[in-house]
């Protein structure tokens, strides 16, 4: 049986875990910053560790925490909480290199970082995975430097999913959106995936051993930010955003296909 660990079993970790602890291939060891949530992850059958990643240091934990896993997915998004300078991307740089010791000391051969499509920046047209990043937000900048550190060390192998938009459930742009006026970029395509994708996606990802990659992941459905989210308002019964026509410029399609060609993957379209 593989053991994996999971840093970060929130929105997506956890039901990750879980699905992958159904196969009965696979053990998994999860970790959360909240003690609270420790319970939760060991009534799901992880092996749960409280594991906090900071600028300086790292929590002892970390070292059982990946004891004996052949595989690392670190699922942490930056946080930044408003700051937009070279220091807030420095913390989130500073705790992946304070974490990488661990994994050189580990059994871990194997990492899958969960990035964004936010390091292309506001590009326009098709992008692909050819397409050289251009981040302009500081989640952009702290993901496209993380990717660097993670992909450039050569005692494990690193493979890098740029997860679009994230929808699921209990979780949808439009609740956001909903009542809001002047919203920018009427006609710019959505560029969305939904939480059973992402799941599917890196299980096949393990199964297949594609490591030392980087992948796009949004599904190919790309109607207009106008047309998709005035839908969605009116079938949860939300109210309906509103558009500038005059803030209309950016119109970036993240292509997904060559994770769909490399795993044979297909979306499940219904979904959105």
């Amino acid at each position: 049986m593989t053991q994996i660990s999971i840093l970060g079993c929130g929105w997506l970790g956890l039901p990750l875990a879980k699905s992958l602890i159904a196969k009965k291939r696979y053990s998994v060891n999860g970790s959360t910053t909240s003690e609270d949530k420790l319970s939760i992850l060991e009534n799901a059958g992880i092996n749960s560790f409280l594991v906090a990643l900071e600028s300086e240091s790292v929590s002892e934990s970390t070292t059982s925490f990946l004891a004996k896993s052949e595989i690392l997915i670190i699922d942490i998004p930056p946080k930044l909480r408003g700051n937009n300078d070279d220091s807030s991307r420095k913390v989130f740089v500073e705790k992946i290199q304070n974490l990488i010791p661990f994994i050189e000391k580990s059994t871990i051969k194997k990492v899958l970082f969960v990035s964004s499509t936010a390091v292309y920046g506001n590009e326009n047209g098709i992008i692909t995975e050819e397409t050289i990043p251009n981040p302009e937000t500081e989640s952009g900048k702290q993901l496209l430097l993380a990717e660097a550190i993670l992909q450039k060390n050569k005692n494990f192998e690193t493979t890098i999913l740029r997860f679009g938009g994230l929808i699921g459930e209990d979780r949808h742009p439009v609740k956001f959106l909903a009542g809001k006026e002047n919203l920018e970029n009427p006609d710019a395509p959505v560029n969305l995936i939904h939480q059973n994708d992402c799941i599917r996606m890196i299980e096949m990802i393990i199964n297949q051993s594609k490591w030392n990659e980087v992948f796009n992941a949004v599904a190919p459905f790309h109607p207009s930010r106008e047309e998709y989210y005035t839908q969605q308002a009116k079938e949860l019964n939300l109210v309906l955003p509103k558009f500038s026509l005059e803030k209309s410029n950016i119109k970036k399609t993240i292509s997904s296909e060559k994770i769909e060609t490399s795993l044979n993957y297909q979306f499940r379209l219904e979904n959105y």
